[in-house]
């Protein structure tokens, strides 16, 4: 199949459930208020694009390379970010519904550690997501929603979660050294202790 490159274009309200996007790279793209929802975006690279207002729930991302691309505002329950192509790998999210996402590699036949070192997670929802044996290092999680979230085996140093609430995180299972967290969030830290913990005035 021949693949397309698409540079500088703008996709604005288009239903890729009817039509899929086509396989190629994809360059300084804007893809706005798009339903993607269950497509299948395996094999693609997208350098530098944006996805604004968009529904990207259940989209299959194996080997779709995300370089440098920024999701405002979009949509995307249960979406593995695990599975995608890690050369290059850099993305952004704001004010995103991360629910159920998943951030670890399951298809390699040895599981290997996926790297989201410095990606910012700002004003989002990441209820049930699992960040299971990631790379997190310098990860900032700014004003996020983590109920339920996993972190198990992960690597969280020098990762910011000060702003953020509903996380729990077993410091005796993840690598925390030098993470930043607020007082409030403290408990987030101890909760398998069945501590109760009081606010300091």
């Amino acid at each position: 199949m021949k693949q397309v490159f698409i540079e500088e274009k703008s996709f604005d309200k288009i239903d890729f459930t009817q039509t899929p996007l086509s396989k190629g790279e994809y360059e300084y793209c804007n893809f706005i208020k798009c339903d993607f929802s269950k497509s299948d975006l395996s094999d693609i690279e997208f350098l530098e694009c944006e996805f604004l207002g968009c529904n990207l729930s259940l989209v299959t991302l194996a080997r779709t390379s995300l370089k440098e691309v920024k999701f405002k505002d979009c949509k995307m329950l249960g979406v593995n970010f695990g599975n995608c192509n890690e050369f290059g790998f850099a993305v952004y999210f704001d004010a995103c519904i991360l629910n159920h996402s998943l951030f670890s590699d399951t298809t390699a036949p040895i599981k290997k550690r996926v790297k989201f070192r410095q990606t910012v997670f700002k004003n989002s929802l990441l209820h049930e997501a699992d960040f299971t044996e990631c790379d997190l290092t310098a990860a900032i999680f700014d004003n996020c929603d983590l109920t339920r979230t996993i972190f198990e085996r992960t690597i969280l140093e020098k990762a910011d979660f000060r702003s953020s609430f509903n996380y729990s995180i077993d410091p005796e299972l993840n690598r925390i050294k030098k993470a930043k967290f607020s007082r409030s969030g403290i408990a987030g830290l101890l909760e398998k202790y069945d501590l109760e913990i009081d606010s300091i005035d």
